[in-house]
């Protein structure tokens, strides 16, 4: 039985609402919870998409698995004239790398890249993960349905591809299936060494895993609450950054805590129903997502989730035990649910694609003075800035002030001490880079 509870509209945004697109209402409403809900039954269906079961069957393991989401992506490219490069990405993981590696196998991702018409070497990435598994992290052969983890991941970012395939966007998107993360990370490991070989700019990388339960086992039920987890600075940060930090504060304002907060923003202002809430942490506590081998890599990244987990649901063996139903099957998702966090995901795809190059060598003065001073580097496709500040104890940006086709502007009567600063491309249509934190200062 699928419980909702009922959409409440928030009531005034503390973030300006100064434009708006339509076009992001049109993607929202076209986000299909039946599509999810046939995708998902078919991953499900495969039995078992463990990263080392079979991988020549045509009906059962991840080989059939990832064989059938590549044949999703060129369905979707061939209705968008060819829009989408679309290919396997792969890396031998060989035996005993860790204990969950037995044998040597190969790990298998599955990519699909819309090009940008502008910037076709800058990427938005939205990854989901293939496989799955139960208890027992080494058993391969048991089914293993991965109906919420993750599945439903995996069918948003097909489904995000069925969407925004429609558009032209001014930057390039990846939606991407990434294998092994059960057995350790591997496939987004793979994919961002890739990346960087290839000198591929990457914007950010919102990884989606589990979407799609509303029912936790605290006993929360909601369809409106999501969690977006980001690290506060990144791990390849210089020793030069980190003392930097002690005077002039960037505890929480790393690229990734800015891609999670730019979510939440957009979030808002376009879907003001749901509740985000930021994370302040890498992932949840002691575990781990595909998105940290991005950060690791240094690219920004974030795990997009539902906020009430049901550990009965995850990593199980599908048994009835003490009265409590195990097992990860599609009888609990809530597919309308893994419909409006793929419209999350949809609509900031969307935003980040269609925005300038953010600001670069922004910098920030006002030492001991009444006001606040920022510079930066003008970029392509900007015809504006934005100044954002915010009391350093809030995890959002709070205020802005669009200062227009500039490259250095001063804010009167705002004392440096007491705020955060940061700056904004802004492109035609209103769309906005990620916010960029003063890597600089200046008098």
């Amino acid at each position: 039985m699928r419980i909702h509870l009922p959409l409440l509209l928030l009531g005034t945004l503390t973030i300006s609402q100064a434009q708006t697109d339509p076009r992001m209402y049109d993607i929202i409403n076209a986000i299909s919870a039946e599509k999810l809900e046939k995708d998902v039954s078919m991953l499900a269906g495969f039995g078992t998409r463990h990263t080392l079961s079979d991988t020549i069957s045509t009906t059962r393991g991840i080989g059939a698995a990832r064989r059938w989401i590549k044949q999703e992506f060129e369905v979707i490219s061939k209705d968008c004239n060819n829009c989408l490069e679309v290919f396997f990405q792969k890396d031998l993981v060989k035996e005993g790398t860790n204990a969950r590696i037995p044998f040597d196998v190969e790990v298998v991702n599955v990519v699909a890249i819309q090009r940008g018409t502008k910037f076709p070497n800058r990427f938005i990435m939205m990854s989901g993960d293939i496989d799955s598994r139960v208890t027992d992290p080494n058993d391969y052969t048991s089914d293993a349905p991965g109906a919420n983890d993750n599945a439903t991941g995996m069918a948003g970012a097909i489904e995000a591809a069925r969407v925004l395939s429609k558009y032209k966007f001014e930057n390039s998107i990846i939606y991407t299936g990434l294998s092994g993360e059960e057995q350790g990370l591997f496939g987004g490991a793979g994919l961002a060494n890739y990346a960087k070989e290839q000198g591929w700019e990457i914007i950010g990388v919102l990884n989606n895993d589990m979407i799609g339960n509303i029912q936790g086992v605290n006993g929360i039920i909601s369809n409106r609450d999501f969690r977006i987890f980001s690290e506060p600075v990144p791990p390849t940060e210089t020793e030069r950054e980190r003392n930097a930090r002690r005077f002039y504060g960037g505890e929480v304002d790393g690229i990734s805590r800015q891609l999670a907060r730019y979510v939440h923003k957009i979030t808002k202002i376009y879907m003001p129903e749901m509740n985000p809430t930021l994370i302040y942490r890498l992932d949840r506590f002691g575990r781990g997502g595909h998105h940290r081998p991005f950060n690791d890599a240094g690219f920004a990244g974030i795990r997009i989730m539902e906020s009430h987990e049901n550990y009965y649901r995850q990593h199980e063996n599908i048994r009835m035990e003490n009265g409590i139903a195990y097992g990860d099957v599609i009888d609990y998702v809530d597919f309308d649910y893994a419909a409006k966090l793929t419209a999350v995901n949809a609509i900031n795809l969307a935003s980040l694609a269609w925005a300038p190059p953010a600001p670069k060598n922004v910098q920030i003065g006002g030492i001991v003075e009444p006001s606040a001073k920022l510079k930066w580097e003008k970029t392509a496709a900007a015809v504006g800035y934005k100044i954002y500040w915010r009391d350093t104890t809030s995890p959002t940006w709070d205020h802005s002030r669009y200062v227009g086709d500039v490259s250095e502007f001063t804010l009167e009567g705002i004392v440096i001490d007491n705020y955060f600063f940061g700056v904004a491309a802004v492109g035609k249509d209103g769309h906005e880079s990620l916010v960029v934190f003063p890597g600089g200062v200046f008098r």
